[in-house]
């Protein structure tokens, strides 16, 4: 049974925070809000924890294409490659934002995507995800709960969220209504930005 917590974007709760990296520490998972969809995440260190979302998402792990999401850009060659000034400025410009970058994965990527040569990085515009994840001190390994094939009311009501994931998560967090719409998806590992998935977010950035 997952518990339920609610966390203003605003100005998010630290105790509320704590309680949720506590969850994720000890390799729970949890949906949260993004400034897109919900998502779906858990400790990108944890092993266990991304095995549990890959088998969720119907996927082999090491198959899986997952987001990393990040606090801001500081630890960012922790998980890619290094990075022209170019591509640097097309990152400084779009986040935090609805942006998902496919970039070159580093040599010192964690265990579970040693084999990935291009990772997603996301720095989305909320407070409640970036609070998160500066707590933890790593990003968190997320994918959306969005439906592909339709969009529908349990992937913007946290209420319906839980009622649907109750047996699958250990905590969902109720920061209010969702977007329906998910992150535009911009593959920067080429020689010019492509973009993949047109989603929320202006274009005109790139």
């Amino acid at each position: 049974m997952a518990n339920i917590i609610r966390i203003y974007e605003e100005n998010p709760n630290p105790k509320a925070i704590k309680q949720v990296v506590e969850v994720l520490k000890k390799g729970g998972l949890i949906i949260y809000p993004t400034d897109t969809v919900y998502g779906l995440g858990c400790d990108i260190t944890n092993t266990k924890a991304l095995e549990k979302v890959a088998r969720i998402k119907g996927v082999k792990l090491d198959k899986a294409n997952f987001s990393f999401i990040c606090h801001d850009l500081s630890n960012l060659s922790d998980y890619v490659k290094q990075i022209d000034t170019k591509t640097f400025k097309i990152l400084k410009r779009a986040l935090p934002g609805p942006y998902t970058f496919i970039l070159p994965g580093s040599k010192t990527l964690p265990a579970a995507f040693k084999k990935k040569k291009e990772v997603g990085i996301r720095v989305p515009n909320n407070n409640i995800a970036l609070e998160i994840v500066k707590l933890l001190g790593n990003p968190i390994v997320s994918t959306s709960i969005r439906d592909e094939d339709e969009i529908i009311e349990y992937t913007t009501d946290p209420e319906l969220i839980l009622e649907k994931w109750d047996n699958l998560v250990d905590l969902v967090i109720d920061g209010g209504y969702g977007d329906n719409q998910a992150s535009t998806v911009v593959d920067l590992s080429k020689e010019e930005p492509l973009i993949v998935r047109e989603g929320k977010g202006s274009l005109e950035i790139f």
